[in-house]
């Protein structure tokens, strides 16, 4: 699974699973080749960030942060407005039943070709784990329009 990417095929839903990113619609909360914890089924609201489907190619999952609820689902932005719009902007409205789970965690590997020296590794090791945090404010920046 990826934020662009098709859905595996499996059996019964684990709670928890992993996707990684394509495309930098998410930049800077998060980059191309980040890995996600996600967390399926979890109640969501506005400001999280999400795996959810596509609603005009259903067996295609994006990451979006959800703006806010309007009539007829989320609307759902991208983080990174100079990106190509594939959100709300282009689509519209998602139904709720679309939004397979809320992103809680992201890790980023270390880039290929970086130096392994001992000050990399550190750095990359206090910088490879972190929460992927709701973001509150954009709630209100989409009631103000």
């Amino acid at each position: 699974m990826t934020e662009q990417g098709r859905e595996p095929e499996r059996g019964p839903r684990a709670p928890f699973g992993v996707a990684e990113v394509t495309g930098p619609s998410m930049v800077p909360t998060l980059h191309h080749g980040d890995q996600l914890l996600v967390h399926y089924g979890a109640p969501v609201r506005a400001g999280d960030v999400v795996v959810l489907r596509h609603p005009l190619q259903q067996d295609l999952l994006i990451v979006k942060r959800l703006a806010g609820l309007r009539d007829g689902g989320w609307w759902v932005l991208g983080d990174n407005r100079s990106a190509e719009a594939v959100d709300s902007r282009a689509f519209g409205p998602v139904p709720p039943e679309l939004v397979l789970g809320r992103v809680r965690a992201r890790y980023r590997g270390i880039r290929p070709g970086r130096q392994r020296s001992v000050g990399v590794v550190l750095s990359w090791l206090v910088s490879a784990v972190r929460p992927v945090l709701a973001d509150r404010s954009v709630s209100r920046r989409f009631r103000a329009r």
